[in-house]
């Protein structure tokens, strides 16, 4: 028996395969699926359609996925997953940074690419509930963006100005990777896009001050050699501390 549907999912790949692969394993789960074998025409399906998540490949026929994102992100803020072949580190960083809100290698496992599925869907949702915008939880940890305040164990955090801010925006990107080069920029200025080491001593005090592990951190997350993640949930209330 078919489950309620649950998202309108566009999967944008040239290879019939994989689109009847993912259509299959996707309308199992009660997604409406559309498809798009170029560019072209995903950004049609994007405009036309309004999907809920946007699965594309970075190798399509007419043009590079990398330009169809930009394009993408200049008119619409659908979650976007690229899931490709190209493994390089620069190729992540840069569908990071044009706007995509994960980055899945092929191959893939199903049940890996449903769960980040519902994991975008799941953000995209809470992020448009106004009373979810300001304040963000992680078992003991609230942070606040509209008091500027941070409290652990009903005790409150005193960060620097610059721990803050980066705290802020990951807050704003939560549970997605924000890259080094975006964090720089945003919080150092564009002169800095290349201290990298500014951000590693940050990230570093914030994991001690937010009672993370440095050695297995679980609430900040290293993505090697891209960026990080901050693994917190909009509140689903604001009534203080």
């Amino acid at each position: 028996m078919k489950t309620e549907c649950s998202g309108r999912i566009l999967i944008v790949d040239d290879e019939l395969q994989i689109r009847r692969f993912l259509r299959i394993s996707l309308a199992s789960q009660g997604y409406d699926v559309i498809e798009a074998e170029s560019g072209e025409q995903a950004l049609a399906a994007v405009y036309t359609q309004a999907p809920d998540v946007v699965l594309l490949d970075l190798g399509l026929p007419d043009q590079d996925g990398q330009d169809v994102l930009s394009a993408i992100r200049e008119h619409s803020a659908v979650p976007v997953i690229v899931v490709s072949v190209r493994e390089r580190e620069e190729e992540k960083v840069l569908a990071l940074d044009n706007g995509a809100n994960d980055y899945v290698t092929k191959p893939f496992g199903i049940q890996e690419m449903l769960a980040r599925v519902r994991a975008v869907l799941r953000r995209s949702q809470q992020a448009r509930g106004e009373a979810t915008s300001n304040v963000y939880t992680s078992q003991e940890l609230v942070i606040d963006l509209a008091l500027r305040r941070i409290t652990l164990r009903h005790q409150e955090v005193r960060l620097t100005r610059k721990e803050y801010a980066v705290v802020e925006r990951l807050c704003r990107y939560a549970g997605r990777v924000m890259t080094q080069t975006q964090l720089l920029k945003e919080v150092w200025g564009p002169t800095h896009v290349n201290d990298t080491h500014y951000l590693r001593i940050v990230v570093s005090r914030l994991r001690q001050k937010l009672g993370d592990d440095p050695q297995t951190p679980t609430l900040l997350q290293t993505e090697a050699g891209v960026g990080y993640r901050l693994l917190v949930e909009p509140a689903t209330h604001q009534n203080g501390f």
